[in-house]
């Protein structure tokens, strides 16, 4: 959940909206109600985003917080992902600002009273281009404090600099629109030598599609000399951002999800987590991961928990359930057999997250039922975890342009912004899904159902997999947008089919010789119940398959 949108019960959504116009939640909405409800639903682990304080054009001086030059901030409330400040917490996310680490503390300590674990970002690889701590412990070094800006590249420096050119704010920028009027909007900002801006951009003026609100971070890696390593001595860096991490963990954080972390050296990844795992045996990371080559190297080397499992399967059931024409199941064969293939249980899989459009968006599918087969695979393809956005469980639409981000599908991390779906559920802070009609009621009760199956049914839980699409290659009904398998355990097997066709689909299932003779059924009738619905069906003799009748873009987990 993005904090800032969970508890937000303001309705205004006005473009480009300010906190007092648009409202913002905060880490106290988020009460025990909340998190019991999270907790019915199927929710272990909870990932609090944007938490860490960040730039925003939202006025906290007097609070003692210096101001933000808009100029390099996106969105009136920012980017979570634009770090002022690595020791302190979103003041917008507070009641009391001068109490807001302490309401975050409570906060973690309520997740954890309610049966819940928390994770939070880490943000590696960048921070905004206004970086500095005010309130980071006594020992702590700022960072790019001790910085030579006379060298492009030092090893001991913590940032990367473009000597004698000063920063250029990207032309045509215009930020908060029109109505945002601020002294420090000038299109100017101050930084003289530019530092390289987040996403390796070399240069003093980076594009308004860069990522221009940030700095890259060095971890010794002489990124325009061949990525040369300088990794001995260790860079400064690597203990300043595992201190951060540390800090967080002594707060009773169980993990952290991090951002980008293919923009990292795998080698401090390995060493870092190591390190802190001594201490912390139980925390986890999960990396936010894009480079299919190198998943092996970033689990086995650099000792992530979990990986996204975004260019393997989530593009490929995006396909199915646009169902665009290049659409085929075989893409998910593919996740299976080769991408992940020996390590599927270490890889997060979702259809949504901050990031990526919104499911009943006009960009993804326009209808939130579209994803059942889609989800439903997602969840119990294989034993690793699953992950919902806030909203996506009632049909969250993201319709409309907030600010910065524009009409763009999804939910703005940019801007204040209220979830009208999310807050049906949320009535007036009752968190009882009391102003949701029957047909959004339905599909949260669906991802609930989908979540407590995937994580207390034995054979999904930890079952061994066996895809059924070779021995129905011929079968009736069968095509590129079905998709079959089993997940079975000595005691438990369920037999999952997905029709992501837009069109009611006649199946006979079969499952063949050597699966017959190792569950002990052959020639036996069989009564298959779906667990998603209690809905049963029967065949008299398994030999001759199962006959099953799939509505249009749907999904059946059954048991026998």
């Amino acid at each position: 959940m993005l904090v800032r949108h969970f508890g937000n019960q303001n309705t205004t959504n006005a473009y480009y909206g300010s906190i007092t116009a648009n409202g913002s939640g905060k880490f106290n909405d988020i009460n025990d109600k909340a998190l019991s409800e999270l907790k019915k639903m199927g929710v272990d682990y909870v990932w609090y985003t944007g938490v860490i304080e960040h730039a925003t054009m939202t006025d906290y001086t007097k609070d003692g917080i210096k101001a933000d030059d808009p100029d390099i901030v996106k969105g009136r409330a920012g980017s979570p992902y634009a770090i002022k400040d690595y020791y302190d917490v979103d003041p917008d996310l507070a009641v009391d600002v001068k109490n807001r680490m302490a309401e975050y503390e409570a906060l973690i300590k309520r997740t954890h009273s309610q049966g819940l674990k928390v994770l939070m970002d880490f943000i590696p690889n960048h921070v905004a281009r206004t970086y500095h701590s005010d309130v980071k412990p006594n020992n702590v070094v700022d960072l790019g404090a001790n910085d030579n800006k006379n060298k492009s590249f030092d090893p001991t420096n913590d940032f990367y600099y473009i000597p004698n050119q000063k920063f250029v704010v990207p032309a045509g920028y215009n930020p908060g629109g029109d109505g945002f009027k601020s002294a420090l909007k000038d299109g100017q900002f101050d930084e003289n030598p530019a530092k390289v801006t987040g996403n390796n951009v070399f240069s003093s003026a980076p594009k308004l599609d860069d990522w221009f609100e940030t700095i890259k971070l060095n971890y010794g890696l002489d990124i325009q000399n061949n990525h040369t390593k300088n990794f001995v001595p260790q860079p400064p860096l690597w203990k300043k951002m595992k201190d951060i991490l540390a800090f967080w963990a002594s707060k009773g954080v169980d993990g952290f999800r991090c951002d980008m972390v293919e923009m990292v050296p795998v080698e401090f990844w390995s060493w870092a987590i190591a390190d802190l795992k001594k201490k912390y045996p139980n925390l986890i990371f999960i990396g936010e991961a894009y480079d299919r080559n190198e998943y092996k190297n970033f689990l086995v080397n650099g000792k992530f928990d979990f990986l996204y499992d975004k260019v393997g399967l989530y593009d490929g059931i995006k396909r199915l359930i646009k169902a665009e024409d290049n659409a085929t199941v075989k893409d998910i064969s593919l996740v299976w057999q080769k991408e992940s293939n020996g390590f599927s249980q270490h890889m997060l899989r979702f259809l949504e997250n901050h990031d990526e459009e919104r499911i009943a968006s006009k960009g993804f599918a326009n209808n939130p039922w579209y994803a059942v087969p889609g989800m439903v695979v997602t969840a119990t393809l294989s034993s690793g975890p699953v992950m919902i956005y806030n909203g996506q469980e009632v049909g969250e639409p993201a319709q409309g342009a907030e600010g910065f981000g524009g009409d763009d599908s999804r939910s703005s991390i940019f801007d204040y912004w209220g979830l009208p779906q999310h807050q049906k559920w949320m009535n007036n802070g009752a968190f009882d899904g009391g102003q949701l009609n029957e047909d959004e009621q339905k599909l949260r009760q669906f991802y609930s159902t989908l979540l407590q199956l995937a994580t207390r049914n034995e054979a999904i839980a930890k079952g061994n997999f066996y895809e059924l699409l070779a021995a129905n290659k011929n079968a009736e009904g069968f095509n590129d947008k079905v998709y079959a398998y089993l997940r079975y355990t000595e005691t438990k097997r369920v037999l999952v089919l997905a029709n992501f066709n837009r069109n009611e689909t006649k199946l006979k299932v079969n499952l063949p010789k050597d699966v017959l003779e190792a569950f002990n059924i052959e020639g036996k009738p069989l009564t298959f119940t779906d667990l998603l619905t209690k809905t049963e069906f029967s065949t008299n003799n398994i030999n001759k398959g199962l006959m099953i009748s799939m509505p249009a873009t749907s999904a059946v987990i059954l048991e026998f």
